[in-house]
């Protein structure tokens, strides 16, 4: 038997097949092989599923806002899913199949359907999605359907009020390039439901990542378009450490189209920044100022820290944005868009380290899922920065959640009044420590800190827990940093501290694109203070992981072995 449903429809198409569902959400940065579809979160419920040629559901994307470049790879190498069904709003992945329909002239349907249809998804083997209908059986959908011939929605029906700026962008008087970025912005803002567009005072760009040669391809023809940013703009993390990938031994593969990737953005204007925490650089937002920010830590933290405003923006509509000025007027940009709709009751254990904070974010992140969370029982934590920035990286790692707000820390909390609680106990943040820890064994041969970046006050601390220490020969400890906190801890004297026990630096990149030989063949196990890394590891490198404190690390880089059992904090 054959059933019917109406949803709404995201991006335009048909396609059918085999039915893969989950109730998880799912990062395809990290999460999904780009050359392949394989699903490489070894965390998540379809790991080691392949998505190709089948019809995935699940209630949205989550974590990184790369998810966009890897489906872009996925529709242009044949590897996609034959659609995607979701029931939350979702950005990240409807933005990558926009890119291909407008820019590629590729694409595949994304559906949105309500909670109730979507509750029920997981009975049904088949599905197939036309237009705006999705069709479940459990049966082999017939073969040789004609599929429905659904008009992509055109500039002139998204519904979106246009300024005169946003008139000129459209009708090509600033250029091609802008043509195309405003044509994806307005795509995009009719999805958010915007009613207009509003300026941005400054972009960071996540879309420099090399996913594969999609990537390459989008923004080389930008720069053949003439594109330039039109607001000041910063650069993630790229794929490699720009100055030194040949002297560590990367590939020329991917070590050249992803040095060429950097140089494209460099080329639109954009500052070579490189680091995934531009809340540490200068040029850092201002409470209640307009941005239009992609990376998710660095989302999460100019929300929910800083105060600043922007919404978790997929890559490629980065660009956009920068060769605009403009955004969707909607989402964390407005008040309504910022208020908490869930409250988590926390408690702080008496002797808690630093392994607390990342914990803590993960668990909060795997219990609110679309929802803002308002956190109680942290008032008297006198959390920093650094704890804040491990706390959010690893919140955004398993949230859709573009903010958080903690009661007496972060600037916003106070005005919360959300309804519905939740306690997250110490429950909760064991399971999490179980499902962070994933090696079978304590031996471990890689220390690996820096993910998100590691800041001049992170250097600091390392250069004072190893200062009179000895690091095991059979171990190695890489430390990823902007170059901007990398030079400003040469001078204080913090790198050569650490060099002196044995630590390397690597800037421009960052651990979740790292690979062999930095991380070494023989390496079967690394240890590391991020509750992010922890969590893609396995997939992204294929290595156990042991989890724990910035000095548990240290330990284990002196002793070769770290801690069998959680600290006593967690008992």
């Amino acid at each position: 038997m054959e059933v019917v449903c109406d949803g709404k429809r995201l991006v335009a198409g048909s396609g059918q097949g085999e039915l893969l569902s989950s109730q998880v959400g799912l990062s395809f940065w990290g999460g999904v092989d780009p050359l392949t579809g394989t699903v490489i979160d070894q965390h998540h419920p379809l790991r080691n599923r392949s998505l190709a040629g089948r019809v995935l559901a699940i209630p949205s994307g989550r974590g990184s806002c790369s998810g966009s470049g890897v489906l872009l790879e996925l529709i242009l190498n044949g590897h996609a899913p034959a659609a995607i069904v979701i029931c939350e709003r979702e950005e990240i992945l409807t933005l990558g199949a926009l890119v291909a329909e407008v820019v590629f002239e590729q694409s595949i349907p994304v559906l949105r359907v309500k909670q109730e249809v979507f509750a029920d998804i997981g009975k049904y083997q088949y599905a197939r999605v036309a237009g705006s209908r999705l069709h479940l059986s459990n049966e082999p959908l017939e073969a040789d359907w004609q599929p429905e011939t659904a008009r992509p929605a055109s500039d002139e029906d998204v519904g979106v009020r246009l300024d005169v700026i946003d008139e000129a962008f459209l009708s090509g008087q600033q250029g091609k390039a802008a043509q195309i970025a405003m044509r994806l912005l307005l795509r995009m803002a009719a999805i958010q439901e915007a009613e207009s567009l509003m300026d941005v005072s400054q972009v960071h760009i996540d879309g420099c990542i090399y996913t594969g040669p999609a990537s390459l391809r989008f923004a080389q023809m930008l720069v053949g378009l003439g594109a330039r940013v039109r607001v000041p703009t910063t650069l993630n993390a790229i794929s490699v450490d720009k100055r030194g990938w040949r002297a560590q031994g990367i590939a020329e593969d991917l070590g050249v189209p992803a040095s060429a990737l950097a140089d494209a953005y460099v080329a639109m204007g954009a500052q070579p920044s490189f680091t995934c925490a531009p809340y540490l650089l200068d040029s850092a937002p201002q409470f209640g100022e307009q941005i239009g920010w992609a990376e998710s830590n660095a989302v999460v933290y100019a929300n929910s820290v800083i105060g600043a405003r922007t919404m978790k923006y997929p890559d490629y509509l980065d660009i956009c944005m920068a060769l605009t000025g403009r955004a969707p007027l909607a989402g964390c940009h407005l008040d309504a868009g910022r208020q908490a709709t869930v409250a988590l009751e926390v408690e702080m254990p008496t002797g808690a380290d630093d392994s607390f904070w990342p914990l803590l974010g993960y668990s909060c992140g795997s219990v609110c899922g679309n929802d803002i969370p308002l956190i109680l029982g942290l008032e008297k934590s006198a959390a920093g920065p650094d704890e804040l920035k491990a706390f959010g990286a690893a919140f955004a790692t398993v949230a859709a959640a573009p903010m958080f707000h903690i009661a007496g820390v972060t600037p916003e909390a106070n005005e919360q009044r959300p309804e519905r609680r939740v306690r997250v106990g110490l429950g909760e943040m064991r399971r999490a420590w179980d499902e962070l820890n994933t090696a079978a064994t304590i031996e471990v041969g890689l220390v690996s800190f820096g993910n998100p970046h590691f800041s001049f006050s992170e250097c600091a601390r390392l250069a004072a827990l190893v200062q009179e220490r000895i690091k095991s020969a059979d171990v190695e400890m890489i430390v990823t940093c902007g170059r901007a906190v990398h030079e400003a801890a040469r001078q204080a004297g913090y790198v050569e501290v650490a060099e002196a026990f044995g630590v390397r630096f690597v800037t421009d990149t960052c651990w979740c694109m790292l690979g062999e030989p930095v991380i070494p063949l023989a390496v079967r196990t690394l240890m590391t203070n991020s509750g992010k890394y922890a969590h893609y590891a396995p997939g992204l490198v294929g290595r156990g992981v042991r989890f724990g404190s910035m000095i548990a690390c240290i330990d284990a880089a002196c002793s070769g072995k770290a801690n069998e059992h959680e600290p006593a904090w967690l008992l």
